[in-house]
């Protein structure tokens, strides 16, 4: 497929996206743009470009596995900074010709090159322009720079991610940053939406911290009526129960049975009906309450047996349940290639995991990986070197 194909998924086409960004949460919010059809700018420092080219695992082509995770279907140009003429040009390039800007620098960064939003828009009102932050634009951490894993332990996500006697544990993803990716995103298309019918732009900001401390929402409700700090659960889930991974003969699987009716069927399945009677477990809320002493009724029972024989029996009842997978697990089950989700792009080359939309049945496809730096200096900038 090429970028002259037609389809509901460039649903962003004719948009041009300036980014000013590295490492994760910035690159991650372009590539879900770039996925939906717009034209992605990514601006780079000559020489070693992004830092996220050396993370990870490396292709064949030098650059690490989250570059290219993050930065397909982009352009790279460079731009040196410290050069007043380049910075000049950047600058005019980002407001004539650009649609949105979208930059993650270090705090201050932007307005010291003359490359903020007040700058920028005072030129061009239309110019959509999204500030990605770390902790936010108040207050007295608003100029102190952050990755994902300090805000997962500054945000709380860490004491409630593992279980209790342990150390603090990240979550195996970078989750903070592509969350707040996301935000951008769906920020940037209200405002696309915005200016489509008032014909002005805006400035969207978000950040790390705001993005660490709204996936703890559920955690500051519980807190907000008991007082009392939450427990880590492992991998069940606060208020629910059973609702968690348990040990079979050859690995883990979680089992989902937080309701009543859930209940009754898997006291069946696993041979003591009499569960559901005792007064510790005729309520979810009893359930919870006495887990321990549940959970030492389950696992042994669990126990005796795989993980594929206690799930077709748990199918033939209608109780959820899932296997805990190993990534290569992941990557060859058939449901995950029934989706099409990890993708290579026309003429072959290394699978990658999608966009995880589909438009009008579509998923959309991979039309170039991450490119090399400044590969489109001549195409964007008119010459080689600036």
């Amino acid at each position: 497929m090429t970028q002259t194909d037609t389809g509901a998924w460039q649903c962003l086409a004719g948009i041009r996206v300036v980014e000013l960004g590295s490492s994760v949460a910035a690159p991650y919010a372009t590539w879900i743009l770039a996925a939906m059809g717009a034209e992605v700018v990514k601006v780079e420092r000559p020489g070693p470009g992004d830092d996220c080219r050396q993370w990870g695992k490396m292709f064949p082509d030098g650059i690490g596995s989250y570059f290219h995770a993050l930065n397909r279907e982009k352009r790279s140009i460079t731009v040196d900074m410290g050069d007043a003429g380049e910075r000049d040009w950047l600058r005019g390039f980002c407001v004539n010709e650009a649609d949105v800007v979208i930059q993650n620098m270090r705090p201050g960064t932007v307005q010291r090159l003359g490359l903020d939003a007040d700058t920028l828009r005072a030129a061009n009102p239309n110019l959509i322009y999204c500030n990605l932050g770390a902790f936010g634009n108040f207050g007295p951490l608003k100029d102190k720079p952050g990755y994902d894993p300090l805000m997962q332990a500054y945000g709380g996500l860490m004491t409630i991610t593992g279980e209790e006697g342990r150390p603090p544990i990240r979550v195996g993803t970078s989750i903070i940053d592509m969350g707040t990716g996301m935000w951008c995103v769906i920020g940037i298309l209200g405002a696309l939406k915005r200016r489509q019918d008032t014909g002005t732009g805006c400035t969207v900001d978000a950040s790390l911290y705001e993005t660490a401390v709204g996936w703890m929402n559920n955690a500051v409700a519980s807190a907000a009526v008991d007082p009392k700090n939450p427990a880590r659960e492992g991998s069940g889930a606060r208020g629910m129960a059973p609702y968690q991974a348990y040990e079979c003969s050859d690995g883990h699987l979680i089992i989902a049975a937080p309701n009543d009716r859930l209940f009754e069927r898997l006291s069946q399945v696993l041979g003591h009906p009499e569960w559901p009677k005792d007064p510790r477990f005729d309520s979810n809320q009893n359930r919870y309450a006495n887990l321990a002493e549940l959970n030492a009724l389950i696992e042994p029972v669990v126990l005796t047996r795989s993980r594929a024989e206690w799930q077709q029996a748990l199918d033939a009842a209608g109780i959820p349940s899932a296997p805990v997978q190993q990534t290569l697990e992941m990557m060859a089950d058939p449901q995950t290639q029934a989706l099409g989700i990890l993708q290579t792009a026309i003429g072959g080359g290394p699978r990658l995991a999608g966009l995880p939309l589909s438009f009008d049945g579509t998923r959309p496809p991979i039309r170039r990986y991450a490119p090399t730096i400044g590969q489109h200096n001549d195409e964007i900038k008119g010459t080689k070197n600036r």
